[in-house]
């Protein structure tokens, strides 16, 4: 997101963003009324599978963003024209994300899961679009410190999505094992 942010106007950027935010929503709902279910009878893949692979996609994030910083991933893109696909993809909808619609749609009525889906976009989205206002009203006067501390945090923070890739890598293992010792 930090390329986003950098690069693109804030009515550019906030357009996207909702209309990213509603693709998500659109997903999350579907997979929180369709859960496992999605992965086993549609699809056919094991829920596991989809674990690995998105650990190892936000491994590949977090390591190129530690090690060449955020414009170069935001240049794996595309262009501007195509930002809430961008955003959609991977920053709202991932396997996190998913999960966590699917663990929601299990333990919620799909209404109240719709809801509370439905509010966490919107936290985040005003959460970002505040970042985003104070980003490009800051910058100007305290460009150099405001660059520097964003490229020191963004750096942790891909250290910690390296942590969660190799977390969900692992459960994903672990769910297998488990199916194939049963």
């Amino acid at each position: 997101m930090l390329g986003l942010i950098r690069n693109l106007e804030f009515k550019v950027f906030t357009k996207a963003l909702i209309q990213g935010a509603l693709i998500a929503l659109t997903v999350f709902i579907l997979f929180a009324w369709g859960g496992e279910a999605i992965f086993s009878d549609f699809l056919q893949v094991r829920f596991e599978a989809f674990q690995i692979f998105g650990g190892i996609i936000f491994l590949v994030i977090g390591y190129r963003y530690v090690f060449e910083g955020a414009d170069t991933i935001g240049a794996t893109r595309g262009s501007s024209e195509h930002a809430a696909g961008m955003i959609a993809m991977p920053f709202m909808i991932g396997p996190g994300t998913i999960s966590a619609a699917v663990v929601t749609g299990v333990q919620l009525p799909l209404t109240r899961a719709a809801l509370v889906i439905g509010l966490t976009l919107l936290v985040s989205c005003s959460i970002l679009i505040l970042m985003k206002y104070a980003h490009d009203n800051l910058r100007t006067k305290h460009a150099k410190y405001i660059d520097h501390y964003v490229d020191i945090v963004g750096r942790l923070a891909a250290l910690l999505v390296g942590t969660i890739a190799i977390d969900m890598m692992i459960t994903g293992v672990l769910g297998i094992m488990k199916d194939l010792s049963v």
